[in-house]
């Protein structure tokens, strides 16, 4: 498995996880980062979400899809910018920009192993 295929699998089991946690339990996630408990579903869709997007990135990574993998990385840098923009808003607690810290550390790892990753020099996003 390369290097990029393997920070995809294992950013995509985080989420896989995180996703079911939302789904199944999701009152204790939102107790870690400040927010208030729900009986509304919303949440729960949100974590069915996160787990199909963690999905993804596992069947891709292993599939070494190298196109996904670029896309991934813009993606996940903007998670961080919009968390950030939130707690700038007072939407929501400082603590909420672990996710997004999360999220850019694993865009990092991709965005690096794209780098050295000598096939990658060869495709490039349209446009």
């Amino acid at each position: 498995m390369s290097a990029v295929a393997r920070s995809l699998v294992v950013f995509g089991w985080y989420l896989v996880v995180f996703g079911v946690l939302l789904a199944l339990v999701p009152n204790p996630v939102l107790a870690v980062f400040g927010l208030p408990p729900t009986d509304e579903v919303w949440i729960r869709v949100v974590g069915v979400l996160v787990s199909i997007i963690g999905y993804y990135n596992v069947r891709l990574g292993r599939a070494d899809f190298l196109p996904y993998a670029r896309l991934t990385v813009h993606a996940r840098v903007s998670v961080l910018v919009f968390l950030v923009a939130f707690v700038l808003a007072g939407l929501v607690k400082p603590i909420v920009i672990l996710v997004g810290a999360i999220d850019f550390a694993g865009a990092l790892w991709t965005a690096a192993a794209l780098r050295r990753d000598p096939r990658a020099a060869s495709w490039q996003l349209p446009g």
